[in-house]
């Protein structure tokens, strides 16, 4: 893990500013990859999703069928 002392000796450097950067899976991956497994039913459609994360998740609430 390398790569992320350099941005908590930054964050701790700003005064006043809390340390905000994490690692892990986003909330928007996670509807994402929920949403695009039921109506899908595919792996590599839901990995497509949690990358695009909130884009898809956007996408998936304009393009709702109605009997969805």
């Amino acid at each position: 893990m390398t790569g992320l002392a350099p941005l908590a000796q930054i964050a701790a450097q700003i005064p006043g500013q809390r340390d905000t950067i994490s690692v892990g899976v986003g909330i928007g991956s996670v509807i994402a990859v929920v949403c695009s497994w039921d109506r899908n039913r595919s792996i590599l459609w839901a990995i497509l999703a949690s990358i695009f994360s909130w884009l898809y998740v956007i996408y998936f609430a304009l393009s709702r069928r109605p009997d969805e």
